[in-house]
């Protein structure tokens, strides 16, 4: 049948005959995705998106600098150097003042004055001083994740000199490190607190939906009274509501559950509509009849099937967490020194005068913006590639 349309194909319009492999080739690469499974399909389409694929490499690669963050930081985070107080930044360099190329990256040493007319020291580079930046470089001594004893870092110059590539803060600190150990703060709050979000609002918005009666009812008004608070007022009131003599740890874990409050809400009401719409299918009418139990049901047939659409919503909900973390860090609400984050860090940036002089002191804002950014079209990415419509 399909040799004879092919056939008549040029009487009918006049062009010339397609190229009966072509038929061939779009029949092999249907039977290709009908024996792929529903990870597999979403993989494919997934891989196929350069900028998830882009985000979530650029994720990847921060997420390995936080866990070793010790190892990547060259200095002590909480470390003070009044003799380098807002240093600019040291630019690597491989051709000297006199014309002269290097083949090992250097920075120049500092030289130290004062500013009479604004009483401020002012750093600038020694050209007469040359560094050479070495790695894996012996330094402060620490345990690689808790366990293993070693004192190497991944680069460094000989003292006196100082390697301070992202300029240092009002307290001399390195600001390279301090970036460093405040992502480890400012990429997992944002984890932990979706994490709480996805147990919320899954749990919650799959009661609500199952059940139905009054239980939706009293659950549903629940989450109408928490998303009609200002959710940057709610947080900042519960934060400023935390004693100020706890822990860090007990801080940051507090904090997460704070931003979680609000996430759970909106997982919620769509995990509910989704339960709707399935406890009306014939797969859960099935299984009511077999006798299989409420928290089965649940369990067993509603959860997973909602369960790419959870992962979507986590995924595109954690670039909020992490701009919560940093606005309550930056009003001074959220994680407090001597803690260290991407917020605590932007504090000392509060004013266009300072901005203007010292704008280095912006750099933990443009690591915020890249996570952010990757979050989201790594969301992107896997909320077309979880499309069952999809090519």
């Amino acid at each position: 049948m399909t040799e004879n349309v092919l056939e008549r194909a040029p009487s009918q319009t006049g062009g010339p005959a397609p190229d009966p492999g072509l038929y061939d080739d779009v029949e092999q690469s249907r039977a290709e995705v009908g024996s792929l499974s529903v990870g597999q399909l979403m993989w494919r389409r997934f891989l196929r998106n350069r900028l998830a694929v882009g985000g979530a490499a650029i994720l990847i690669f921060l997420y390995i600098v936080i866990l070793f963050a010790d190892f990547f930081a060259p200095y002590d985070h909480l470390l003070s150097n009044e003799d380098y107080v807002a240093r600019a930044p040291q630019v690597p360099r491989f051709i000297d003042s006199e014309g002269n190329f290097h083949l090992r990256p250097f920075v120049y040493g500092t030289t130290t004055t004062l500013d009479m007319e604004n009483l401020d020291w002012v750093h600038e580079d020694n050209p007469e001083e040359i560094y050479p930046l070495r790695f894996f470089v012996h330094g402060k001594p620490y345990k690689l994740l808790g366990l293993i004893e070693t004192d190497r870092h991944l680069y460094g110059v000989d003292e006196p000199g100082t390697a301070f590539l992202l300029g240092t803060d009002r307290n001399g600190r390195d600001m390279v490190s301090r970036i460093i150990f405040g992502g480890r703060v400012s990429l997992t709050v944002g984890l932990v607190g979706v994490s709480l979000t996805i147990i919320f609002g899954s749990v919650l918005g799959t009661i609500s939906g199952y059940f139905g009666g009054m239980v939706d009812t009293i659950i549903q008004r629940v989450i109408e009274l928490l998303m009609s608070f200002p959710d940057i007022a709610l947080w900042a009131a519960l934060a400023a509501a935390l004693p100020a003599e706890v822990t860090s740890v007990t801080r940051f874990f507090l904090i997460s559950v704070i931003l979680s409050l609000i996430g759970w809400t909106g997982l919620a009401r769509q995990v509910r509509a989704k339960v709707l719409a399935y406890r009306e299918m014939d797969f859960a009418s099935a299984a009511r009849a077999a006798g299989a139990s409420n928290a089965r049901i649940i369990l067993v047939h509603m959860l997973p099937n909602a369960l790419s659409h959870i992962i979507v919503v986590a995924t595109l909900a954690i670039p909020g967490m992490i701009l919560a973390e940093t606005a309550l860090s930056f009003l001074g609400l959220g994680i407090l020194p001597p803690a260290v984050s991407w917020g605590t860090l932007l504090q000392d940036a509060q004013t266009v005068s300072v901005v203007l002089k010292k704008p280095w002191l912006m750099f933990p804002g443009l690591f915020v913006i890249i996570a952010v950014l990757c979050f989201n079209f790594v969301g992107d990415g896997i909320r077309d590639a979880a499309d069952p419509f999809a090519i």
